[in-house]
């Protein structure tokens, strides 16, 4: 079983950053990936980011390119995303995701609010 574990998330105002963290746990075999993925109110989920497992390689939603950073500490099993110049519509419910041994593993999720 996996454990992922997001933190971070919060109120914040337009133009404003917010870095979000999720901890992985548990039964994690590398290599593995770690992607963002968020749920705006109303809306289906959509993919923010990902990295993969050396941190070689980055992809991101064209919305939050060249404003979100992903990055991983594998020492940690964490994964990051740093958030600059938040928009109101990136309001949502973020979730950290993972392939482990090919299954898929949700966080519970973290509320970020941007205010206008």
């Amino acid at each position: 079983q996996v454990q992922l574990v997001e933190s971070g998330g919060g109120l914040v105002q337009a133009g404003g950053s917010l870095n979000l963290s999720c901890a992985a746990s548990g039964r994690t075999f590398p290599p593995y990936c770690l992607a963002w993925f968020r749920r705006p109110p109303g809306k289906e989920r959509e993919f923010v980011a990902a990295i993969t497992w050396t941190g070689g390689n980055t992809f991101y939603a064209d919305s939050v390119v060249r404003r979100f950073t992903i990055s991983r500490d594998n020492a940690k099993n964490t994964v990051y995303l740093r958030m600059n110049s938040l928009k109101p519509e990136d309001t949502a419910v973020y979730y950290c995701w993972s392939r482990i041994a090919m299954l898929p593993y949700w966080g519970q999720g973290t509320q970020v609010t941007v205010s206008s």
